[in-house]
């Protein structure tokens, strides 16, 4: 799950379905013949008029009247019981009434297609103790063949694309005459991208090379002149109006130490390729940086260079990259948010790192929103090394009409680079060599699915109000709490319990798991037209102008990033769309959000066992909560502050059972490469954490509640269903290039260790599925933090 890196009151277990059934049947004459019942009838005792009324009825009609009226009863019982006590609703569900096979199966809807689907998923053939993930997804590996275009397949991917057909469908609408200016934005940037009139190829390199005009040329298409250009004439332009985050990154985001204000951060960043080993394993990635040449090369000629010439300034560009990948701190050293935050003011930014005039530069930003930054105003530096370091590289670059052309020449790549996917296809195809040898496939996805994801980065919130109208299951949102609210207390009592954490810290830990709050499904603003237009009336979108679409995203997307300065801090925005398959964690807002796009199945369904909600969106859900206590969380306290608020002593203790964590992934191999499990250590802890207190949680509503078994799974038990469930949903297939580069970037684990680690670590695994001690899944020595 993405880690902010990796968010969401009715029962969610299942709902009770009523089906009304219509008892057709024929009055008793009238004695009086005129249409009306006898005075004799109009004057019977109504108990005796329901007797004699009933005992005139046939077999069938007196059956069909006795359901009636217990269901009518059942009702008014459930009505009494909800409100009387509505929390306990969220322990009854459809449970109450789930349809029981003669062999004592449940065989509803939803039982028999689950328990179809784990088995066709499964081998059992293998030993659950040796090798979990292999038991659970053994079958699933044997019949699924990734796609043509993808890298990595699985059932995030599976659900992703379900989403974007029903997105394709609801977007090639025409407009309707109720909907919102917003949602008709959408479905015209949608039909910009598919581009029936052929307008993007017809234009070709035209509305890129008129941007390189505007920055002051570029000397790889023969059109600049060295002794016009300025370094902090050509940032403002690159990087304030078009986006580019050539040199180093910058944000206005909360601040780590007061989260209630917003704040100017300054970062490293500058690379095209994703990890400095791309650059600096120069044996290992040879081919690597061979296919990167030829898409800067390819992309070169398109605008005009010529070949030679153009493959000599590139690999110039390549060396340039390569000294700032040296400067480069790798991601696996940036864990510790204390040790990255450096509060300075601008006048101090600018003796540290004087390459450019910060005042000025930030300035020429915020004119954008009519405010002014002054001297004395705090910036957030997380790199001040890389920022002095870099000031090093352009001070020797600058010193000569040469140096000053290949810094250019890497600035307006950046930009190039960044907008080429918005050109014609001969700019999009350009990018197939790199693509296959660092993910192992070359292919594209349909133009409509490209044209679906696109639409939902650029206008993501209005594509999501018609998501949610179209897909979302209302009753999933109160469920997604209720059981949320379940695996909560779970976790409270796993901190309670852990040995190595002294009381103080303990009940501040314990207030702070109180204090997160929770968002699902979807911001409520984006069902009401009037704000959901308010969000997006800046934006300006036309039809047959893709490119131009986009030039207008990003710098609508920056006055948004630059209004939120000196602004109260807005806890109700969202980083992900409804849409999104994924979930997150914020430690600055202690907030955690689950977008409607993963409240789905296999991982939750309002029909679904208990056994498999919690075994799969459970887990999701444990997994965020813990984020808030894993080695970069747990150092912001229960307001979203940066604060040393652990005692020092149970720092230490926490230090050492995270280094059982980082030796153990680090130990695990996948295509003959380790894991980095320093790297993967948040995520690793949040998946241990989240299956201890979503198993813990499923534990407790087994208690109070009873479940059929599914059909057709032997003498499984409903625990293990709950682990199957669970590693069902990481159910996975790459190709090697892309296990590569995960294992390189990524601070996620390999699917198949991010089951099989936890389970070997959970004495609970161990024993429902009676794994020897010394197995594989039942190691003696086992890591555990929460």
């Amino acid at each position: 799950m993405a880690h902010a890196g990796s968010s969401p009151v009715q029962d969610f277990f299942g709902s009770v379905i009523f089906h009304r059934s219509e008892v057709s049947y024929r009055p008793a004459e009238s004695d009086d013949g005129d249409g009306s019942l006898s005075s004799r009838a109009k004057n019977r005792n109504p108990l005796q008029a329901a007797s004699t009324f009933f005992r005139q009825r046939n077999t069938l009609e007196k059956i069909l009247l006795v359901l009636v009226v217990f269901l009518f009863i059942t009702v008014v019982i459930l009505c009494i019981f909800i409100r009387g006590n509505p929390q306990k609703l969220l322990l009854v569900g459809s449970h109450l009434l789930r349809e029981k096979g003669a062999e004592g199966y449940c065989m509803t809807t939803a039982c028999v297609t689950a328990a179809a689907s784990i088995l066709q998923t499964m081998d059992q053939s293998v030993n659950p103790c040796e090798d979990f993930y292999q038991y659970a997804c053994g079958g699933w590996s044997k019949t699924t063949v990734i796609p043509e275009g993808k890298s990595l397949w699985g059932t995030f991917s599976v659900i992703e694309q379900q989403n974007q057909r029903v997105i394709k469908k609801i977007l090639e609408q025409p407009k309707g005459n109720r909907s919102s200016s917003a949602e008709d934005k959408a479905k015209m940037y949608y039909i910009s991208c598919m581009d029936p009139n052929n307008t993007i190829e017809t234009l070709g390199a035209t509305p890129l090379q008129e941007i390189l005009t505007e920055v002051g040329g570029w000397n790889v298409s023969g059109k600049f002149e060295v002794k016009d250009w300025q370094l902090q004439k050509s940032l403002h332009v690159l990087q304030i109006k078009y986006g580019m985050n050539g040199l180093f990154s910058w944000a206005v985001n909360e601040d780590d130490k007061n989260s209630s204000r917003y704040a100017i951060q300054v970062d490293q960043g500058g690379l095209t390729l994703p990890t400095t080993a791309h650059y600096l394993n120069k044996t290992t990635n040879a081919k690597i940086m061979q296919a990167y040449l030829e898409y800067m090369v390819n992309i070169g000629t398109l605008l005009g260079g010529e070949k030679n010439a153009t493959t000599k300034q590139m690999q110039e560009v390549i060396d340039f990259e390569t000294e700032i990948a040296n400067i480069t701190t790798p991601t696996e050293e940036r864990r510790d948010d204390e040790k990255l935050y450096h509060s300075m003011k601008v006048t101090e930014l600018q003796s540290l790192a004087p390459f450019i005039n910060w005042l000025d530069y930030f300035n020429e930003a915020f004119k954008m929103v009519n405010k002014k930054i002054a001297p004395n105003d705090s910036i957030i530096v997380y790199a001040p090394d890389y920022l002095q370091n870099l000031t090093k590289i352009i001070d020797k670059y600058s010193k000569t009409d040469d140096g000053k052309n290949i810094i250019n020449n890497y600035l307006v790549w950046q930009m190039i680079h960044s907008l080429a996917f918005y050109l014609s296809k001969d700019f999009r195809q350009a990018f197939k060599g790199l693509r296959k040898v660092l993910t192992g496939t070359q292919g594209e996805d349909e133009s409509w699915r490209y044209c679906v994801s696109d639409t939902n980065s650029v206008l993501g919130y209005a594509v999501g109000a018609m998501f949610v109208r179209e897909k979302f299951n209302n009753n999933s949102k109160a469920f997604a709490e209720s059981m949320l609210n379940e695996i909560r207390l779970s976790l409270k009592v796993n901190i309670h319990k852990v040995p190595w954490m002294d009381e103080e810290t303990k009940k501040a830990a314990i207030s702070k798991a109180n204090a997160i709050t929770d968002m699902i499904g979807f911001p409520d603003y984006i069902l009401r037209p009037e704000l959901l237009d308010a969000k997006y009336k800046r934006l300006e979108i036309q039809g047959n102008q893709y490119f131009k679409n986009n030039i207008r995203a990003i710098q609508f997307n920056m006055v948004e990033l630059l209004e939120k300065l000196h602004q109260p801090v807005n806890r109700t925005l969202w980083d992900m769309t409804p849409p999104t398959v994924n979930a997150y964690y914020n430690p600055t807002k202690n907030q955690i959000v689950f977008p409607a796009g993963i409240l789905q199945l296999p991982f939750f369904d309002v029909n679904n066992p208990a056994a498999l909600n919690f075994g799969g969106m459970g887990v999701v859900m444990g997994h965020e909560l813990t984020h808030a206590f894993d080695d970069q969380g747990r150092e912001y306290d229960k307001e979203g502050n940066l604060n040393h608020w652990w005692n020092n002593i149970t720092i230490e203790k926490f230090k050492e059972q995270t280094k059982c964590i980082v030796d153990q992934y680090s130990a695990f191999k996948m295509d003959n490469l380790n894991l980095n499990g320093k790297q993967t250590l948040g995520e690793n802890i949040a998946d241990n954490g989240g299956l201890k207190a979503s198993f813990y949680a499923y534990q407790k509503w087994r208690q109070t509640q009873n479940e059929w078994p599914l059909p057709g799974l032997g003498k499984m038990s409903q625990n293990m269903l709950f682990f199957v469930n669970f590693a069902q949903v990481w159910c996975s297939a790459s190709t090697p290039e892309a296990n590569q580069l995960q294992i390189e970037k990524d601070p996620h684990s390999p699917s198949r260790f991010r089951v099989n680690g936890p389970v070997s670590n959970f004495q609970e695994f161990a024993n429902v599925f009676n794994c020897p001690v010394g197995s594989a899944m039942n190691p003696k020595e086992k890591c555990s933090v929460w």
